[in-house]
Order: C-alpha cells, then sequence, then structure tokens
C-alpha cells in the first residue's frame, strides 16, 4: 500500500504531461498559467487567514477562552457536554491546529479511552472549523457577506458537540 501512495503521485503528474505532449499542448505554459493562478488566489485569502490567526492568538493569550468556557458551562452541563471539553468546543470552529493541541491535553488529563477522552475524539472528528471554512472559502471567492451560513454552520457544531456527549455515555 505504501508503494502505491508513493507512486500514485509521480504516475498521475506523467499521465498529465504524456496527454499533453501527444495532444501537441504547451504542457509548460499551461503549467506557469495555474501556478499564477494560484498565487493570485493564494493573495486573495491570507487577509481572511490572517485576520483569523490574530484572532485565535489574542483569544487564548487574553484569557477569553477560560472566560468563555466558565460563562458557558452551565448550560453546556444542561446540554449533557462535560466542562472539559468546553475549551474544545470553543475552539474548534476557529482553529484545526488549535482544537488539536486542546484534544491533545485533553487526553493527557484524562486519557482517551475515558467518556471525556470518547467524547473530544469524536468532536474533534465530526465538527469543523468553521470560521476556517468560511474565510478560505469565500475569501476566494471574493464574498464578504456571509448571511445564513455561520449560524447553520455553528448551529451544525452545537449539534454535533450534544450528539458526541450523548452517544459517547450511553455506548
Amino acid at each position: 500500500m505504501e508503494t502505491f501512495q508513493n507512486l500514485i503521485l509521480p504516475f498521475t503528474v506523467s499521465i498529465i504531461i504524456l496527454y499533453g505532449i501527444i495532444n501537441k499542448l504547451p504542457v509548460f505554459e499551461i503549467f506557469l498559467k495555474g501556478a499564477k493562478k494560484a498565487l493570485s488566489g493564494t493573495a486573495d485569502l491570507l487577509p481572511a487567514l490572517t485576520a483569523l490567526c490574530i484572532t485565535v492568538s489574542m483569544l487564548s493569550s487574553s484569557g477569553a477562552l477560560e472566560i468563555l468556557g466558565k460563562l458557558l458551562s452551565p448550560v453546556c452541563g444542561l446540554l449533557g457536554i462535560p466542562e472539559e471539553v468546553l475549551p474544545l468546543c470553543i475552539i474548534s470552529p476557529l482553529s484545526g491546529s488549535g482544537s488539536l493541541s486542546v484534544l491533545e491535553e485533553i487526553f493527557r488529563e484524562f486519557s482517551p479511552d475515558s467518556y471525556i477522552g470518547r467524547t473530544a475524539s469524536v468532536i474533534a472528528g465530526a465538527s469543523e472549523t468553521t470560521f476556517y471554512a468560511v474565510a478560505v472559502y469565500y475569501g476566494s471567492v471574493g464574498i464578504t457577506k456571509t448571511r445564513h451560513t455561520i449560524p447553520a454552520a455553528l448551529a451544525a457544531d452545537i449539534t454535533t458537540y450534544i450528539a458526541a456527549a450523548f452517544f459517547c455515555k450511553i455506548m
């Protein structure tokens, strides 16, 4: 399987180049046009991603995440979400790498096989980095008004948190 994984990309690129040569296409020129388009797309995304990274850093450094966790803890208790996974629930819509480091902390403290560890695993695997996805996808095409996207996505995230806690508790 590893050999297949190592060969699939070179094989695919070779087939594309061979196709271009057989059809007498300017393969290198087409490649350069695609690379230029990708660079301009990346440049369009940078402001949104920079704002997102700064926001996550500010929330983490300022202690706002802990305060928000304490404020949400009574509501989460009513919904059946363990208080120990609240930091993951808060950071997950913002940052994938941030949520992975929170997940690692939860595993260290409670073990992956505990109820809290299993709930955190399901939340990490089933939830979306909502704000990152909106920044990337909407930013790449220049959409500035997200309308109902963020509320709907956050409602889906909250549903994921509740379902994760419920199903991990009964299993």
